[in-house]
């Protein structure tokens, strides 16, 4: 069983194509305003593949809503601090992750500061409930695979084409990376 979390930042391209095939994939668009935005989750191992599940701010309608099959309160104190939405977890792979920093550091703006302690706090919570999280999302990935019928079905990513997505966005950019060598003449020794 998967205990440890770290919080980690995704590849915005990544995000963007997934954004294109399911428009629920959180937005990291210019257009949209939104391109400040960082998508930040867990990892956790589901059948075979690797998934991140969001983190996000809490809203309003999060105070009202329950936890239920696809959504999970971050709570400590009484006091919300984010939420995750296992419906929006998407595919991944090492290469669209990168680990975000939590040390504070001295130099760290009072914002960054904040923003790092409360990281630290939702992924304390993420190790506490790390059993929870996981069976969560490993339930409801196997209902949505196997055609199960169930009331969340709706509000989830289709995992099938996301799977598809990932596994061509992470075949195509080994070959995107050796034909920009080639066309710098850095692939060939001169």
């Amino acid at each position: 069983m998967q205990t440890e979390f770290k919080l980690y930042k995704v590849d915005m391209k990544y995000i963007r194509n997934l954004h294109h095939i399911d428009d629920r994939v959180l937005s990291v668009s210019p257009q949209t305003g939104k391109d400040t935005r960082v998508f930040v989750g867990i990892v956790i191992v589901c059948g075979t593949h690797k998934y991140c599940i969001p983190l996000s701010s809490p809203k309003d309608k999060h105070k009202r809503m329950r936890n239920s099959m696809d959504f999970s309160k971050i709570e400590v104190d009484g006091k919300l601090l984010g939420v995750l939405n296992f419906n929006l977890m998407i595919p991944i792979e090492e290469a669209q992750l990168q680990p975000i920093d939590l040390i504070v550091r001295r130099r760290d703006r009072s914002e960054i500061i904040r923003y790092k302690e409360l990281c630290q706090k939702e992924l304390e919570w993420c190790h506490r409930h790390s059993e929870v999280i996981c069976n969560k999302a490993n339930v409801l990935y196997k209902a949505y695979i196997s055609d199960d019928t169930f009331s969340a079905r709706d509000r989830c990513l289709d995992f099938h084409k996301m799977e598809a997505e990932c596994k061509k966005f992470n075949t195509k950019a080994p070959e995107e990376a050796i034909r920009k060598e080639y066309e710098n003449g850095s692939l060939y020794p001169q």
